[in-house]
């Protein structure tokens, strides 16, 4: 019964309309649900295609939907890593007028894979760290912004890929609370129950046969404590050096930049013991490396994708003898005859098998290992064509398809200019 509808959004997509409201979500319709990973959750979710995206609908109390919508909107203007939210629907009702719960609508997450479908691609037990790796910076990342999440774990979390590591995405805000200045109880609060949940979740792979059974699970959650520890003492520690000791400075922004923060704030005062220079980074912002490349080619990639575009770019300087030139014409430069040449070079229907920052990546990679084991660098046309018979074509698409055409066609590149 469209004309009971509460429609609570930013902006009202008016395909909301078209949805079956009147019907539990359980029972919606095959012909419109798409057919994406899913987590484990306690509600039910449902993804849809709706227009030129995909939406994951979410059936839950009203309270607690117009609550989780409000978090996820404060948590997208502070710009954490989050879904976003859509809509909260209430006021829904079945044909005989029986009152069904409300929904909490938002956009799903392109590239992004729950933990578990991540495991059922068969992975390495090493992809458990980097999973571990992944969750521990967005803990450090949430809670830097005064974020208490309460519910912390591996099911509450999506994964996309990055340069070979993972970088994770909080996609449960239903218990989360934003604080002026989040007390460490809490926060120690948060990591206990991640550490409890991780252990748990993982034994459950290991049930299902999907980690060894002499893995050590348990160690695997004391070591995301003991990381997160590091991490947050790395970034909030006040620093101080003498006045001759400024290559510390460096270090320590380096240090920093490392682990894919920038530096706060630098102070210099003068006391008894002389001129003394303060680090601390009292406000922080992850992404070192992805606003520069931001900044310089105007994408908006992963953290690491965006460290392996810097090198690159770096060695592509090096090599057209650019070193006088701005480092912004050197990226545009590069954008066009290096980045886009690789991305236009695949074939359009292997485009969506991953996103172009990790295609490029991994283009990359494989250049490397074949012109190591040929002995020689292989040409940029030949090792195209390897990396797409033999590794892109083999991987599965981890695009969503549904109500989504071909990536946008590059402008042609003469390759043999590469």
């Amino acid at each position: 019964m469209l004309q009971s509808l509460q429609i609570m959004a930013a902006r009202v997509d008016p395909a909301l309309l078209d949805l079956p409201w009147n019907v539990p979500l359980e029972d919606w319709p095959e012909d419109i649900v798409a057919a994406l990973p899913r987590g484990i959750s306690r509600h039910i979710v449902r993804f849809v295609s709706l227009g030129d995206r995909i939406i994951a609908v979410k059936e839950i109390g009203e309270s607690v939907a117009y609550h989780e919508y409000e978090m996820l909107r404060d948590l997208g203007r502070l710009d954490a890593p989050s879904v976003e939210p859509v809509a909260v629907i209430t006021g829904r009702s079945s044909d005989d007028g029986e009152p069904l719960n409300a929904v909490l609508v938002t956009a799903h997450l392109p590239y992004s894979l729950p933990y578990r479908a991540v495991f059922g691609q068969h992975q390495r037990p090493e992809t458990v760290r980097r999973l571990i790796d992944a969750l521990t910076v967005l803990m450090v990342r949430l809670h830097l912004l005064g974020f208490f999440w309460g519910d912390v774990s591996l099911s509450n979390t999506l994964f996309r890929r990055d340069a070979g590591a993972f970088a994770a995405y909080l996609v449960d805000a239903e218990t989360g609370e934003l604080y002026d200045n989040m007390t460490d109880g809490k926060r120690l609060y948060d990591i206990d129950v991640a550490r409890t949940n991780i252990i748990g979740e993982l034994m459950d792979l290991q049930a299902g046969g999907v980690l060894p059974e002499d893995y050590d699970v348990i160690e695997v959650g004391n070591n995301f404590a003991t990381r997160y520890e590091e991490l947050w003492n790395e970034l909030t520690k006040q620093t101080s050096f003498s006045a001759n000791e400024r290559w510390k400075v460096a270090e320590r922004v380096e240090r920093l930049n490392d682990l894919g923060f920038d530096v706060g704030e630098l102070a210099m005062t003068t006391d008894l013991d002389g001129t003394r220079l303060y680090i601390q980074p009292k406000v922080v912002d992850a992404g070192h490396y992805s606003r520069q490349i931001m900044r310089l080619t105007g994408m908006d990639v992963e953290e690491n994708q965006a460290r392996r575009m810097m090198n690159d770019i770096e060695q592509y300087r090096a090599q057209r003898d650019m070193q006088k030139d701005s480092l912004s014409l050197v990226a545009h430069d590069w954008m066009t005859r290096v980045f886009e040449a690789t991305v236009n070079g695949v074939p359009r229907d292997l485009r969506g098998k991953l996103e172009p920052a990790e295609i490029f990546h991994q283009f990359l990679e494989h250049r490397w290992f074949i012109s190591e084991k040929a002995g020689y660098d292989v040409p940029f046309k030949k090792a195209l064509k390897s990396f797409v018979d033999n590794v892109l074509s083999q991987r599965r698409d981890e695009r969503s398809y549904l109500g989504r055409g071909d990536t946008e066609e590059l402008p042609a590149i003469n390759l043999d200019e590469v």
